[in-house]
């Protein structure tokens, strides 16, 4: 594998990383980063779910979205930096695959 691009991406780790981790770590990340990011993708692994969430976030940003203000390159694994809300990860995401989540229809 050559990394010879890797290392002026705005994720240092950016090619290793899985579409769920690019999520999290693209929140802190101003948009002309994010579209670096997509056109790296294009180019290269060219993930449809990594290109999605690319995609999606340019748009937030674009809708008056502010980068989260964690910092990108912290160690660890993918664990948002601050639980302070925000999150677009909803209690909903994690539902059975099989059956679409329905107001007022959670049984414990």
């Amino acid at each position: 594998m050559s990394g010879h691009h890797s290392d002026a991406l705005p994720l240092p780790d950016y090619d290793q990383l899985p579409a769920g981790s690019v999520e999290h770590r693209i929140r802190s990340l101003e948009s002309n980063e994010v579209r670096q990011l997509l056109e790296h993708e294009r180019g290269h692994a060219d993930r449809p779910q990594v290109k999605e969430v690319l995609t999606a976030r340019l748009e937030q940003l674009a809708s008056g979205a502010q980068p989260s203000g964690g910092d990108a390159r912290a160690e660890g694994p993918d664990v948002p930096t601050g639980a302070r809300g925000g999150s677009s990860v909803s209690p909903a995401s994690a539902a059975e695959p099989d059956e679409p989540l329905r107001h007022g229809k959670y049984e414990p």
